[in-house]
């Protein structure tokens, strides 16, 4: 109920009271007029009158103090405490909706930090995915540089073992076919032809 609604009751009730006094003083003197002032009216104009009149009167103040002010009073109340409730009402409102921005925000900040968060870990995977075949692609090389040195070192050293083993079966060959075929004079100029070379260097 709003202040306006509850001036309105206020105010009719303040009209009810004035017209059942009215009435109250206007129907017994058209009782009498109708009558044509024969004295057959329900109501005399005498002394019992004034007593009606002051009766009514102390029955007006009575209502007054004791049910139209109470009356008033409860309904001031129940309209302040209406008010109160609209006004709290409207503040939970405000908070509610308030509340439900915040909320609003703070979804659309959590979707932002979530897509954010996504394309950073696919970002930081790819990076991730290149780096390690960089790196695999750099170990494959190493290896294969350092398969490919083992390879020829092993090739080398094959190669001068076999070129030893190849000499010596050579010398061995040479020696046991010039044994066969040199005679004892032969040796002998060999030998002088060796000492005179080591003289002459």
């Amino acid at each position: 109920m709003t202040r306006g609604r509850l001036g309105v009751d206020v105010r009719n009730a303040r009209i009810a009271a004035v017209v059942i006094g009215l009435a109250v003083l206007v129907l017994p003197a058209l009782g009498l007029a109708s009558e044509g002032g024969e004295g057959a009216g329900l109501i005399e104009i005498n002394r019992s009158l004034l007593i009606q009149l002051v009766n009514f009167l102390l029955l007006l103040v009575v209502l007054y103090r004791f049910l139209y002010r109470p009356l008033v009073a409860a309904l001031e109340g129940r309209s302040t405490a209406i008010k109160q409730q609209l006004a709290e009402a409207q503040a939970a409102r405000e908070e509610a909706q308030r509340q439900l921005a915040e909320l609003e925000e703070r979804l659309r900040s959590a979707q932002a930090d979530a897509q954010a968060t996504r394309e950073r870990v696919v970002r930081e995977a790819a990076e991730l995915r290149e780096r390690l075949a960089a790196e695999a692609r750099q170990e494959a090389a190493r290896l294969v540089e350092t398969a490919q040195a083992e390879i020829a070192h092993a090739t080398r050293q094959a190669r001068g073992e076999l070129r030893a083993e190849i000499g010596a079966l050579a010398i061995e060959v040479a020696e046991h076919v010039i044994r066969r075929s040199l005679r004892d004079e032969d040796q002998q100029r060999l030998v002088r032809e060796a000492v005179a070379r080591i003289g002459a260097a």
